[in-house]
């Protein structure tokens, strides 16, 4: 087949990648001569072929150009992509996802804005075992970057090929398929103020020639280490409390404590005359209370460690077959911190000598009838709370492929395993014992201890593993593909082939520390586990049906132990009607199978993520005169919500229709376009907690309730939900100067520009607009690009590249009229420079955030971190990144 113009160019444009660094004249001419082309298998097909071929959108990063830039995690590589619109990183650790529940430190990617778990991760073509936390979605950390050759997008539904989670799309992290030379590298990311450096050091080394000797085997080590991030270190994260932007995000739970008093109804703080304790608790003039500014408290960004160890042996049988195996161990360990435990709803009786009034040194307050109070109270003297993540996988692949009478042949057995727990060590107390202290006149919550409370309060220290959870995969495939016979435009291709896997996934809570921390937010947690066999099988056909017209077909049958079966087809066109224009579409449905944590969870009550009124007890903040309201448990606190699965989920299911051109008017040009459309019915989820307490009225059900009519929590379970409807267009464009005087330079734009994204709450329901504006959990930026200009000129190179975020309306959940928010466009600039003219030796020195951007003001509640958004933007600020590799 001969290849013509445009297609060399968006093969160059595939292979280059994102970063652009590839596109260069060298590699153009390289790839130009008279060596013939091979065919190799690509992300979205079963079939050999060159990437130029086929209808899917498919970007492919190299890691040479990534390191470059000095991306050090596999979250911020992908971050490169503007289809990806991943929210959940390293600062989600800090206070949980949006569900209030620790996140084990898993970062996750997420295309086209649907979830992460919409989007298929594989490495080297197969899977990976999900994070055990929610069963949902890979976590990125165990990516061993220092190992990877390349990352290729699909940018498009693929479960036709792959079975479920590739409704968004696929990203197939590819390692080096052998390596015969030792490669030392260090690497250190200074930032210019104070917190969040890193280091990164790692080693390769590998020996034997396949072609020659028959075998290579290699390894490659990889240990990289991120330093804290406070949020005192960051002038925009200093504080929840800024009141020229309206912004109050505050506990009432608060050092020194606030009383209620249920016989006369009087609530106050005897700190409030003195200020509190500011800044960490300020005053409520309105009510004579305290506020804990808990922001002041927590991590921007916390402490992280990563290690990883990737090997690979591949033996030539003979020149049509060979074996490989392969084994991946990854570690990930965090320590994140938050403010010190809120202990709620503690009793002190007229018999402590810390009652106010009393000999304890408390002020006497007006109002008290001397029936024991409700007391809320953070001991700040406990310490921050302090959760200790480990994250650890391993993953064994063994494998075969080769050419067995005219069939390309792979099969393989795959054996992965995702495992965390989470340890507290540090702030936790026993509630039981810390509230027995109270009452017992031993501990003073509205001042600092005496020397009996402090010992006291030290015994009740709560430390020890509180949960921990494993997923395995174990699974078989096969697959095989060939040339039939002769079609009007070249040959008719096919592949055939079939997956058997087996889920299995455990979590376990230890009830004996959980529930002695409801502040945790795990105190209502309970273990559960679950298993399941998938069965698959899936063909392909390639039909070059004339000249310049390939026609794709793929479907592939799925059969889970536990939700039935289903069948997704695809269906794909690529025409080359002249050499400066070519045109590709597809159609396919696609499904997610709910997860076994999905299904299985048992139910557990667990900490709202944001703070809400109860709408019986304290309608829009004010307390009502019902005998049972209590404005330290009714108004603007985290309430509790009943969480868990759902044994009659269905899956999720999903129609998408792509469409694109790519255009070459000139050698120096190469522009793409392409239009996608994404149609999900059945999703799953828990409802947003935004949504049930905006609107009492039509949510009253889930309100649940004690006997005496106090608020118990309400019922969030999983439930297939509505439906989400979302398009827009990716735009690629790249432009190449071709050898000049003064080097090669290429400037390469990708962006993604989204047209719509609406969703329903519930089946039938109102559909909620996303585009451009904070709705539930998150915004949908309506446009994200990232623009690269590189130069390289012989033995030196140099990238200047731009990442882009369109602007949105902010989530002003509460927010006066008068400070309502729109967080402006967001834009970080990297520079970087390389020399690679000592033999053996390449050098690399660059600045992260040229410009030092701050992040842009946002007054989100969904996570701890206030003041900004830390899922979009960069708190670290400009930093110095410098990178030195030996090889010899």
């Amino acid at each position: 087949m001969v290849e013509t113009v445009v297609a060399r160019s968006v093969r160059l444009a595939c292979v280059g990648g994102l970063l652009g660094l590839s596109l260069s004249a060298p590699l153009a001419q390289a790839q130009t001569g008279d060596q013939p082309i091979q065919r190799v298998e690509v992300t979205g097909s079963s079939i050999k072929r060159l990437v130029s071929e086929t209808a899917n959108p498919l970007t492919v990063i190299r890691a040479d150009d990534f390191v470059k830039q000095g991306l050090t995690t596999a979250q911020e590589v992908l971050d490169r992509i503007p289809s990806n619109s991943s929210s959940f990183g390293s600062s989600n650790v800090v206070g949980g996802n949006s569900s209030g529940l620790p996140t084990g430190g898993q970062a996750s990617a997420d295309l086209r804005g649907l979830g992460g778990d919409k989007t298929l991760v594989l490495l080297n073509g197969r899977r990976i075992a999900n994070h055990p936390y929610d069963g949902a979605s890979v976590d990125l950390n165990i990516i061993p970057v220092s190992a990877l050759e390349r990352v290729e997008v699909l940018r498009d539904g693929a479960s036709a090929i792959y079975g479920t989670d590739a409704i968004g799309g696929v990203i197939n992290f590819i390692t080096k398929r052998s390596v015969t030379t030792t490669t030392i590298t260090g690497e250190i990311i200074a930032p210019r103020k104070v917190g969040a450096d890193e280091h990164r050091v790692n080693l390769s080394s590998g020996f034997g020639d396949l072609e020659k000797d028959g075998y290579n085997v290699f390894g490659v080590f990889d240990y990289h280490k991120l330093d804290i991030l406070t949020s005192q270190q960051r002038e925009f994260s200093k504080t929840g409390v800024i009141p020229e932007r309206g912004l109050n995000l505050t506990s009432g739970t608060t050092y020194p404590g606030n009383y209620f008093d249920p016989t006369s109804g009087a609530a106050g703080n005897p700190g409030f005359a003195k200020g509190c304790d500011a800044p960490l608790s300020v005053p409520r003039a309105s009510n004579g209370t305290c506020r804990e500014d808990y922001t002041r408290l927590i991590d921007d960004l916390p402490a992280q460690k990563q290690t990883a160890f990737f090997g690979k042996a591949t033996f030539k049988i003979n020149n049509d077959h060979q074996a490989s195996i392969e084994y991946l161990h990854s570690e990930n360990d965090v320590v994140s911190h938050t403010a010190p435990p809120p202990q709620t709803g503690l009793i002190l009786p007229k018999s402590s000598k810390y009652y106010p009034g009393n000999s304890g040194g408390v002020p006497a307050m007006p109002g008290l009838s001397g029936d024991p109070l409700s007391v809320n109270w953070r001991p700040t003297e406990a310490g921050q709370r302090e959760i200790n993540s480990k994250g650890a996988a391993d993953r064994l692949s063994i494998a075969a492929e080769g050419l067995f009478k005219d069939w390309d042949y792979k099969t393989g057995f795959t054996l992965s395993e995702s495992r965390s727990a989470e340890y507290f060590t540090g702030g936790y107390v026993r509630d039981e014992s810390f509230a027995a202290g109270v009452f017992n006149g031993t501990l003073n919550p509205f001042g600092l201890q005496d020397a009996a409370g402090k010992t006291y309060l030290a015994s009740t220290a709560l430390r020890g593993q509180v949960q921990s959870g494993k997923t395995r995969n174990t699974g078989i495939d096969a697959k095989a593909s060939r040339e039939l016979m002769d079609l009007g435009g070249g040959k008719l291709a096919v592949a055939v082939g079939g997956e058997l896997r087996r889920e299995e996934a455990d979590f376990f809570v230890n009830r004996d520390i959980a529930g002695q921390a409801a502040s945790s937010g795990l105190s209502g947690s309970q273990s559960t586990n679950g298993s399941r066999t998938i069965k698959a099988v899936f063909g392909e056909l390639n039909m070059p049906l004339i000249k310049d017209l390939e026609v794709q077909f793929a479907t592939r049958y799925d059969k889970y132990s536990d939700v039935g079966s289903t069948t997704n087809p695809k269906l794909g066109v690529r025409y080359q009607p002249t050499k400066q224009v070519l045109l590709r579409g597809s159609a396919s449905t696609g499904f997610r199978a709910p997860t076994l944590f999905e299904k299985n969870a048992p139910r557990s009550k667990n900490d709202t993520n944001n703070s809400y009124n109860d709408p019986v007890l304290c309608p829009g903040g004010v307390l009502s005169s019902n005998p049972i309201a209590n404005p330290l448990r009714d108004c603007d606190l985290q309430q509790f919500k009943l969480q868990g699965g759902n044994a009659n989920l269905s899956p999720e299911k999903s129609k998408t229709y792509s469409v694109g051109v790519v255009l070459e008017p000139v050698q120096q040009v190469t522009l793409a376009l392409d239009y996608w459309n994404i149609r999900l019915k059945d999703k799953i989820n828990a409802l947003p907690e935004e949504a049930i307490y905006g609107d009492y009225a039509k949510y009253k059900e889930r309100f649940l309730r004690n006997p005496d009519g106090s608020p118990y929590a309400i019922l969030d379970l999983k439930e297939n939900l509505g439906k989400v409807n979302t398009d827009g267009v990716d735009m690629s464009l790249t432009l190449r100067s071709g050898t000049t005087g003064y080097g090669n330079f290429t400037l390469t734009v990708d962006g993604t520009y989204v047209h719509k994204y609406e969703y329903q709450d519930e089946r039938d329901g109102p559909f909620i607009q996303n585009v451009g504006r904070y709705a539930a959990n998150n915004p949908v930026f309506r446009w994200k690009h990232n623009a690269a200009l590189n130069w390289r000129l012989g033995t030196w190179s140099a990238t200047l590249a731009q990442s882009y975020k369109s602007g949105y309306t902010d989530q002003n959940l509460d927010i006066a009229p008068q400070f309502k928010n729109s967080v402006p466009s967001y834009s970080l600039w990297n520079l970087s420079g390389t020399y690679t003219g000592f033999a053996g030796l390449s050098l690399t020195a660059g600045v992260k955030n040229l410009l030092d951007k701050e992040p842009p003001f946002s007054n989100q509640g969904t996570l701890f971190q206030k003041g900004y958004d830390p899922r979009y933007t960069d708190p670290v600020g400009r930093a110095l990144y410098a990178r030195a590799s030996y090889t010899f």
